[in-house]
């Protein structure tokens, strides 16, 4: 039903998987000339021209799937999205901004120095000129369907990837699959990066507890077949979930072995990493916090305030 484009990405991760299907496409891919390029020649080989693409389908609001629905959306395309990435991608400038100002103190909090803590939080301005703001013309909820060429796309909120996230799962030729974004890849276990409160006087979101559940929720489901955002299809979903939880549950114990005495996420950032760039820190940070919430959750260390530090310590059974 899907047919996968690999449009490029200025980014680390390589490609980014765009999907289509008649006159829908999910995740058209960032906003650069070259990513423009690409997907035109991946419409036309299939027999559709930019301005014949009826809706645009986005998974979560990073601007390598994004980044290109503007251009779509002004040539008569409607955009369909989650309430809060909708809120994102209308204004991701400002979005990014919040989260550079967040940021910088929370780093700062959690023992990375303040001048390098802006430094990396500085990092992604990179992105914005990739990610143009878009408007969103459909905002589906947790349970809505979209229909694509017949068949009903059902739009499930998932959570650890992104802020609004959404998979899109549906039966076809007797079978479960799912176009998943990032919340899924096959050969890459899935870092979920940071997030601030969507909202500036919430609770900053533990998004790696959040996420394992979320995953464990989609292992249950036994679907046969997923369609990722970047690299290879995944035809058993089941077994490569558990793989992912597998992993993610090694490196808990490998976090929870860091902790000796009051330690910060930035020692436990630099137990687990040797020779980082500061490129690198911001994804290095939100495993060593997220590994380090899961361990809270779970009452094996606990957190406090020490000179204005956050520092953990194990707590003894």
């Amino acid at each position: 039903m899907f047919t996968r484009l690999s449009i490029p990405t200025p980014f680390q991760i390589g490609p980014v998987n765009a999907y289509l299907s008649g006159r829908t496409l999910v995740d058209p891919g960032p906003g650069s000339e070259e990513a423009w390029t690409a997907l035109l020649e991946g419409l036309e080989a299939n027999g559709v021209g930019s301005s014949e693409i009826e809706q645009v389908l986005i998974t979560h609001p990073h601007p390598d799937h994004f980044g290109l629905a503007n251009r779509l959306r002004e040539s008569g395309a409607r955009i369909v999205a989650s309430h809060d990435t909708a809120a994102i991608i209308r204004d991701f400038a400002s979005r990014l901004e919040y989260e550079q100002s967040y940021f910088a103190d929370f780093f700062d909090k959690n023992g990375m120095a303040r001048t390098t803590a802006e430094t990396v939080t500085n990092l992604p301005e990179a992105y914005l000129s990739v990610s143009p703001g878009v408007e969103t013309d459909l905002e589906l909820a947790d349970g809505e369907s979209v229909s694509v060429e017949g068949v009903d796309l059902t739009a499930e909120s998932v959570q650890g990837h992104a802020p609004g996230e959404t998979i899109f799962t549906f039966e076809n030729d007797g079978e479960s699959k799912a176009i998943v974004g990032d919340h899924v890849l096959a050969d890459i276990t899935p870092n979920p990066l940071l997030q601030p409160p969507m909202e500036e006087s919430g609770s900053r979101p533990r998004v790696l507890p959040a996420f394992n559940r979320s995953l464990s929720r989609l292992r249950d489901r036994e679907l046969d077949y997923i369609f990722p955002g970047h690299r290879e299809e995944i035809g058993n979903p089941t077994e490569r979930i558990e793989k992912i939880l597998d992993a993610h549950e090694n490196r808990t114990e490998n976090v929870l072995a860091l902790v000796e005495g009051p330690t910060t996420a930035f020692d436990v950032m630099e137990g687990l990493f040797d020779d980082l760039p500061a490129t690198e820190y911001f994804p290095a940070m939100s495993e060593a916090i997220g590994h380090l919430d899961v361990l809270e959750e779970r009452g094996e260390v606990s957190r406090q305030e020490q000179g204005g530090v956050v520092v953990y310590e194990e707590v003894s059974s």
